[in-house]
Formats: C-alpha cells, sequence, structure tokens
C-alpha cells in the first residue's frame, strides 16, 4: 500500500537489499499509484481541508454540506481544486522517503535481513520529517489553491507570488512545528498496530511471512488510520496555520491557533473533518495498492 489518504509510504520489499537493481521501477510504480489514488479522492480531500479551516461557520458544519456549497461556489470541477499541486508534490516527496529509507536500510540491514520494530519506527520517522522539511511550501501553497475561491489565483505560480508579497517567506513555513510533532505519535501508533496485527496474525496459526494482499491491505489501512487519529489534532492546526490568510482574525501561532479551536468549539473541534479523512483511507489504499502492483508488472519488476 502506498498511499493511505494523508502519507505516502515506501512498502517494506525497498528494503530487500535483492531489489536494488529495481528501484527506480519501484519509485516510478509508487509515484503514479499515488497520483492516481490522490486524484480519485480529490473531492474527500478538498472537504476536509474544508471542514477544518471552515468549522466554525455553519455552511461546512459536516461533509455533505461542504460538498454541496463548494459545488454551488465553484461548479462541479471545483472539487478538484488543488489537486494539481497534491500530485505535483508526490514525486519529491517519494523520492525523498525512498532515499531516506534505501540509507536507513544499509545502516540498520547491513548486508542481510530486514529493521526490526525500533529501526523501522526510527527509519519511518525520519524519513517522513526529511521529506516534510522539503516540501513544506508546496504544501502550503496545496492548502492555499485547495481553499482559493474562483478567480482568487490564476494559477500556482501567482498563488506563490501573492503569498511571498503579501507575507513573506516564512509563510511558505507555517504549520511546520505541529507537523514536526505530529510525526511521533502517528509513526508510533502506526507501527505499533501493525505490529500487533501481525501478532494476531501468527497467534491464528497462519504464515504471515507470505500473507495475502487483501491481508495485507486490511492491515496496513487499520494501522495507518490509528495513526492518523491519533496525531490528527496537530494535523488540524497544521492546516489551520497554513491558511492563516484565509481565516479573518486568525492566529499564526500553532498556541493561538490551539487556543482559538478550544475557546469556540471545545475539544470536540480538534478532530473537525476526521470524517472525510477516515472515508478516504480505504479507497486511497485500494487504488493505489492496485495501481501500484499493475505498474510492477508492466514494468517486470
Amino acid at each position: 500500500v502506498l498511499d493511505t489518504g494523508e502519507q505516502l509510504m515506501v512498502p517494506v520489499e525497498v528494503l530487500e537489499v535483492d531489489n536494488e537493481g529495481a528501484l527506480w521501477k519501484f519509485l516510478l510504480s509508487g509515484a503514479m499509484a499515488g497520483a492516481v489514488s490522490r486524484t480519485g479522492t480529490a473531492p474527500l480531500d478538498r472537504a476536509k481541508v474544508y471542514m477544518q479551516v471552515y468549522s466554525s461557520k455553519t455552511t461546512f458544519t459536516n461533509l455533505l454540506g461542504g460538498l454541496q456549497s463548494m459545488v454551488q461556489e465553484g461548479g462541479f470541477r471545483s472539487l478538484w481544486r488543488g489537486n494539481g499541486i497534491n500530485v505535483l508534490k508526490i514525486a519529491p516527496e517519494y523520492a525523498i522517503k525512498f532515499s531516506v529509507f534505501e540509507q536507513c536500510k544499509n545502516y540498520f540491514c547491513g548486508i542481510h535481513g530486514s529493521p526490526p520494530f525500533q529501526e523501522r519506527l526510527l527509519a519511518g520517522s525520519l524519513a517522513v520529517a526529511i521529506s516534510q522539511t522539503l516540501i513544506n511550501p508546496m504544501e502550503v501553497l496545496k492548502t492555499r489553491l485547495t481553499l482559493r475561491r474562483t478567480g482568487q489565483y490564476k494559477g500556482l505560480l501567482d498563488c506563490a507570488r501573492q503569498i511571498l508579497q503579501r507575507e513573506g517567506t516564512r509563510a511558505l513555513y507555517r504549520g511546520y512545528l505541529p507537523n514536526m510533532l505530529g510525526i511521533i505519535p502517528y509513526a508510533c501508533t502506526d507501527l505499533a498496530v501493525y505490529e500487533m496485527l501481525q501478532c494476531f496474525w501468527l497467534k491464528s496459526g497462519r504464515d504471515m511471512g507470505d500473507p495475502s494482499g487483501l491481508v495485507s491491505l486490511s492491515s496496513v489501512t487499520l494501522s495507518t488510520t490509528c495513526g492518523q487519529m491519533a496525531s490528527y489534532p496537530l494535523t488540524l492546526v497544521r492546516t489551520r496555520m497554513q491558511a492563516q490568510d484565509t481565516v479573518e482574525g486568525s492566529n499564526p501561532t500553532m498556541r493561538g491557533v490551539l487556543q482559538r479551536i478550544l475557546a469556540q468549539q471545545g475539544w470536540l473541534g480538534l478532530y473537525r473533518g476526521m470524517t472525510p479523512t477516515l472515508l478516504k483511507v480505504l479507497p486511497a489504499g485500494g487504488i493505489s495498492y492496485v495501481v501500484y502492483e499493475a505498474m510492477k508488472k508492466t514494468l517486470g519488476v
């Protein structure tokens, strides 16, 4: 599984030394799988961002209301706003994670074997941290383009130009702190749940060494869903900070955003937009899994 709707994941098979000669094929397959799955779940992603940012406005208090309002404002095609930059950032994001995992493989595994739990946790966290540091400006652009009104920006370059003119270069790294902090609960919960499911599978008397595609898909989907739920409040704060100029009177600091959410909506406000986030996990994972396997077969991996 490559895409869970929020995170691009490097498959475990790239940690196998025997696959060194086919790394570019895995990279191309993963990028294609991510692009197709992101495009297929783009309406849910845009609804999620709207609910996160405009949760205090009654127009966007639920998923159906948000989708209807977006269609009324910009037509059916507006449901895919921001998808272009979302697909565009897949290549550098996946390539960076791929490279970090490759280095971790050489460091943790040596010549033989796969990394144990602690090393996988460190490798996964390090890969996400480095990739998010480098593509954070693209994340800000994606959030702004997703929330844009009809005619607000002429395109990606115009959006970047307006941000730099009005807010300066620091605006491109808004939301960086909660983004980094969110890696810890996400990675820990994700891998812990996956290891638990792996142990459960072994105790059931079946061979976990070669599980079926359905078992692998279900295990990763459940573990990543738990990881997203654990880190979701920080994800919401990150999005609100990235969309700072979109929300009237918003405070771009992490503490300010948290205080505003808690004051207006209480603790439940930290989970606004969770419904579309959960709804897109399964289709994103399923689509990326099918496309990834099809691409590997086409490329002869």
